[in-house]
């Protein structure tokens, strides 16, 4: 459907830490199944065990990312510094049930449980060639306004001046 183009608009990450390459299937507001090729090349394989697998914190990050473009799909902020900053709040029931190797495409499944005007709640699961890979319960997902977190750093300087 969509390449890292769409992505780029719809998410601040760039390379090495884009880890969404494209998007297969999108159902704005219900869900969203997103691709990632485990290349090798990616910076984490650095002096590392060839046969070593993909670490599982950037396999979470990679299905979050996805999670993120659902979220954001009807409106993309790519820029953190102003508008809207989407923040992950909390994850429960993940499982993560196989390694995932160099040359490994990984499927992301990501599904909506509720949608606010600020915030979501998605679901879903990771595969690879159809095997399930990761299961995640529930991602709490919430945007704010830039202005907003910027404003608390300022409000603690201008407490510890007093």
């Amino acid at each position: 459907m969509s390449g890292r183009e769409l992505i780029e608009k719809l998410l601040p990450h760039r390379p090495p830490m884009l880890l969404v390459d494209e998007v297969v299937e999108a159902v704005p507001g219900e869900r969203l199944t997103a691709r990632m090729t485990v290349t090798g090349d990616e910076p984490c394989f650095e002096g590392a065990d060839p046969q070593g697998p993909f670490p599982s914190v950037l396999l979470i990050e990679s299905w979050c990312q996805a999670a993120g473009v659902l979220v954001t799909w009807d409106s993309p902020n790519p820029d953190v510094l102003s508008g809207d900053v989407m923040l992950f709040g909390g994850m429960s029931g993940l499982e993560l049930t196989a390694p995932v190797h160099r040359g490994d495409v990984v499927e992301h499944e990501v599904r909506t449980v509720r949608l606010l005007s600020d915030s979501a709640v998605v679901t879903g699961r990771a595969t690879v060639g159809g095997r399930t890979v990761m299961t995640v319960g529930s991602v709490i997902m919430a945007r704010r306004p830039a202005e907003e977190l910027r404003g608390h750093q300022g409000t603690r300087a201008t407490e510890e001046e007093s």
